[in-house]
């Protein structure tokens, strides 16, 4: 296509140019999910043959994306994150917070225990929201932004569940604090995030019935988070 071509189709609303910039986002953000999926990161040449493109293309997306502070090279030369994505993430945290709230405030006022939204952020599970239930004589009170091991607790491990599609609930006893039990089911269908919907109680709980309504919350967070209710 020569420049008169160009012009004509850029004339008709239509051109190449759009299609191109659209790809290169694309490759962009195909690249970043495969650094983000790799637990080791990636070399430029692993890249390029797992996203089937040149190598030249992934250094240059690479070089990009490094400028911007989202992905950095490690000792190895291997492509990682970058802290530029914790900050936007971060920027972000806040709009899902206020999302999940109003079914959390159902769920903990349902249940009597306090509900939480959990995300992974790296290795560790961190509670973005959480909401205690307002008419119990005692509940727990369980901090927003509270951190443990993704491994570790019911919320830990619902979204490790999440990670292979099981839709859960999972429960726990004690895990993270003596005499805590509690519940919680992964967040599905939301693309990026890796998160769980769950109640605590310092005491047992009615696991049949609980775990309906956590599922059930869940289920409706993940559609607002989604953009579908």
């Amino acid at each position: 296509m020569d420049a008169a071509d160009l012009a004509g189709a850029d004339a008709a609303g239509a051109g190449p140019r759009p299609v191109e910039t659209a790809q290169t986002l694309d490759r962009g953000l195909r690249l970043l999910r495969l650094v983000a999926e790799a637990a080791g990161g990636v070399t430029v040449t692993e890249a390029a043959h797992q996203l089937d493109v040149g190598r030249a293309a992934v250094y240059r997306l690479a070089t990009t994306l490094a400028a911007h502070g989202m992905l950095r090279r490690d000792t190895a030369g291997r492509l990682r994150l970058g802290a530029g994505l914790l900050q936007l993430a971060r920027r972000a945290q806040p709009l899902l917070a206020d999302a999940a709230l109003p079914a959390l405030r159902v769920l903990a006022e349902s249940s009597g225990a306090t509900a939480h939204l959990t995300v992974a952020e790296g290795a560790e599970a961190v509670a973005l929201a959480v909401v205690e239930p307002s008419w119990t004589a005692f509940h727990v009170a369980y901090r927003a932004g509270s951190r443990h091991p993704v491994g570790r607790g019911a919320a830990g491990r619902a979204i490790q569940a999440g990670r292979d599609g099981t839709p859960g609930p999972v429960t726990s006893s004690g895990e993270l604090q003596p005499g805590a039990y509690g519940v919680a089911a992964p967040v599905l269908g939301v693309p990026g995030l890796e998160a769980s919907v769950g109640v605590v109680a310092m005491g047992t709980l009615d696991v049949p019935a609980i775990s309906a309504q956590v599922q059930a919350t869940a289920e409706t967070v993940a559609r607002l988070l989604a953009g579908e209710a």
